[in-house]
């Protein structure tokens, strides 16, 4: 068996442009990957035609060779553009390897360490205004109790405002009403996890937020500060007993080692579109573990990411939560094979490969468009500074 060709398929999510990758073979066999990044759309499918002339030709099945060839081709390291295109690969050699031998990808990983894999959503079931766009008491309140309702038993929330260094009182006591307001009305029963989205700038004024967030037990905050701030993270964590997550931004197993070195995080957020795929997700979870950290995978993406993810969360001993954000109405339209959470789980896939097939025709109804860019309005405070969205 060997590669014939790599292509792409993109599928307007309205603010993200889902870019699924499809890996065919001499054989017949193909596999779906996805390598969606945001406002990065464009780059990201050229980055995969450039890395298609590596890998015509080989056998599919050679994944970890075929990863090797991909990150060691070029003499420049590969940022988040190139990552996330050998993310999208990788997914779809495991698709085909799992294919080829008639059995789910997680077997391959190792087998199942779980019968369920516990699940969180967003407000809005990931709709991205909902998600971004609910700093207020109403709506965060009523959009949780929509989930509950559902059947979720946990939740994530973004409701730390656009700040810079330091946070103001009224800022502060703004996310302490909201988070009591929160817990009153979901109960102690759901899990609630808090993202700040990088937005503080500064280790302190993080903490300003975590101190009133405490009290309220959230599950996790996640990405208090911006990546890459180690020692920064590592102050927090000497000061705080709720458990920190990060790494959605991290794109190797060397970025997540200083955390790793340093204790710094109480939860891992690799990204499978953006880590590496499998192959490089599976080092990085073993090592969380040997560091006394849970997994937590980040998913805001497109529903290949999402299958991905799953078969990665039924083999992996040091799992946590899992999120899912169906960002359209339509998300299951252009694939089949999805898998439906009930009451908070997601059951365990049978289907060989991912299990999951994309319906090429509904994909092209939804083609591509230019991401917004209101962001940058968004996070624009008042004299004018632009901040971390």
């Amino acid at each position: 068996m060997h590669i014939t060709d790599i292509k792409t398929i993109v599928v307007n999510g309205e603010l993200r442009n889902w870019v699924f990758v499809k890996v065919e073979t001499n054989e017949g066999i193909y596999g779906w990957g996805e390598a969606t990044l945001e406002w990065k759309t464009r780059s990201l499918v050229a980055t995969i035609e450039d890395l298609k002339p590596l890998l015509v030709g080989k056998d599919p099945r050679n994944i970890t060779q075929n990863y090797e060839i991909m990150n060691k081709h070029g003499f420049w390291k590969m940022g988040i553009i190139g990552r996330t295109a050998i993310s999208s690969i990788d997914i779809a050699l495991w698709d085909i390897l799992g294919k080829s031998l008639n059995t789910p990808v997680w077997q391959l990983l190792g087998g199942k360490t779980r019968d369920k894999v516990k699940m969180y959503t967003h407000l809005g079931m990931g709709d991205s205004g909902s998600v971004y766009n609910s700093l207020e008491v109403g709506p965060v309140v009523e959009r949780a109790a929509e989930l509950v309702e559902k059947g979720f038993e946990a939740l994530k929330v973004v409701f730390i405002p656009y700040i810079n260094y330091t946070a103001s009182v009224p800022e502060i006591k703004k996310v302490e009403r909201i988070m009591a307001a929160l817990r009153d009305v979901v109960g102690d029963e759901i899990d609630i996890m808090i993202d700040f989205h990088g937005r503080p700038a500064s280790a302190s004024a993080a903490l300003q937020f975590i101190k009133v967030l405490e009290p309220f037990y959230p599950l996790f905050v996640e990405e208090a500060i911006q990546p890459g701030e180690v020692k920064a993270m590592c102050s927090i964590k000497e000061k705080t007993n709720t458990p920190l997550a990060s790494g959605e931004r991290l794109v190797s197993l060397a970025e997540f080692q200083p955390y790793f070195t340093h204790r710094a995080l109480d939860i891992a957020q690799p990204d499978l579109c953006h880590c590496g795929g499998f192959t490089e997700a599976t080092r990085i979870a073993s090592m969380a573990a040997v560091c006394g950290m849970g997994i937590a995978p980040h998913n805001p993406c497109g529903p290949i990411a999402g299958m991905a993810a799953l078969h990665f969360d039924v083999a992996t001993p040091n799992f946590v939560i899992q999120e899912k954000m169906d960002a359209v109405p339509w998300y299951y339209e252009v694939v089949e094979g999805h898998l439906s959470t009930k009451d908070g789980y997601c059951t365990i896939p049978d289907r060989p490969g991912l299990g999951i097939e994309v319906n090429e025709k509904a994909a092209a109804k939804y083609p591509y468009k230019q991401e917004s860019v209101a962001v940058i309005q968004a996070a624009t405070i008042a004299d004018g500074t632009v901040v971390h969205w």
